[in-house]
């Protein structure tokens, strides 16, 4: 009989790995250097987590859950406008110290839309925001269930963050976010 399952080691080891592809990517991720990094063995990430994919999603969903953690921790306070809380969610997000979260999030995207079979819940990467962005843009949401507002305020900062990450121009992206705060006092 093998040995039973040690839900704090894998617990561990989740940890250890989410911070690992943070800082390294996932781009060529092996399990041999993976494991080394972590000293442990490919075999005992394998008993862990049943396969690469398996590993690769649990690592995905956890740098989701703490990004979206620190992002509820971080947000303006409710009485704050649409406006003053859409700056202080881009001042987080996009601050130097979120880079690698962001660089892993378009990582993901990217190769997901060359590999959509690696990625079964990636859908769920984008819409599991709109619950944290709906709540603090219900003020100028349409309804209860205005999932379009959630998206296009998602959209807007996914598409600034990849312009700064890509160019580094923050004084631009800055301006625009500037000018997509005006549109929505209109």
């Amino acid at each position: 009989m093998g040995r039973p399952p040690n839900p704090a080691r894998r617990e561990a080891t989740l940890a250890r790995a989410t911070d690992y592809v943070l800082a390294h990517g996932l781009a060529g991720l092996s399990l041999r250097p993976l494991a080394a990094a972590l000293d442990t063995s490919p075999r005992m990430l394998l008993y862990d987590f049943n396969s690469k994919q398996e590993l690769v999603s649990a690592v995905l969903a956890e740098a989701r859950r703490r990004g979206a953690a620190r992002l509820a921790e971080n947000l303006p306070p409710e009485a704050a406008t649409a406006e003053e809380r859409l700056r202080g969610i881009w001042a987080w997000i996009s601050a130097p110290e979120r880079a690698p979260f962001v660089r892993l999030f378009f990582e993901v995207h990217a190769d997901g839309l060359a590999h959509p079979e690696n990625y079964p819940d990636r859908a769920e990467a984008i819409t599991d925001w709109f619950d944290t962005l709906g709540a603090t843009f219900r003020d100028i949401a349409t309804g209860p269930d205005d999932a379009v507002t959630p998206t296009l305020v998602m959209a807007v900062i996914r598409g600034l963050l990849f312009d700064l990450t890509t160019t580094g121009d923050r004084r631009r992206t800055d301006r625009a976010l500037d000018r997509f705060c005006e549109l929505l006092r209109h």
